[in-house]
């Protein structure tokens, strides 16, 4: 009897968002679409103002993701100003169970 293991490479994005992205709830709007992608990872605010984000997950969703974070939270879209997300693009070399914002 053989048994096939198929592993699927997941792609990982690693991007810093610059802006008006602290104190905008941007970090917990970022987990709250990452999860509903079924996107696994982290989001973090850096001491220079920018937020970074490592995502794991199949392309086509981060690339939704990357879409909805140049929006940003609806709620405070007037407080909240994207001005650019540097992208790196890679496979995953780090095992994510969850989407977490650290703090």
């Amino acid at each position: 009897m053989f048994f096939v293991t198929i592993a699927f490479m997941k792609t990982q994005l690693h991007s810093v968002v610059t802006g008006e992205v602290q104190g905008v709830m941007f970090r917990d709007f970022v987990q709250r679409k990452a999860r509903s992608l079924g996107i696994v990872g982290t989001v973090k605010n850096q001491p220079n103002g920018s937020v970074e984000v490592i995502a794991v997950g199949e392309k086509e969703r981060l690339e939704e993701l990357l879409k909805m974070m140049h929006k940003g939270p609806l709620l405070t879209r007037i407080r909240n100003r994207v001005d650019g997300i540097s992208i790196e693009w890679g496979e995953s070399t780090q095992n994510f169970y969850d989407f977490k914002i650290i703090y």
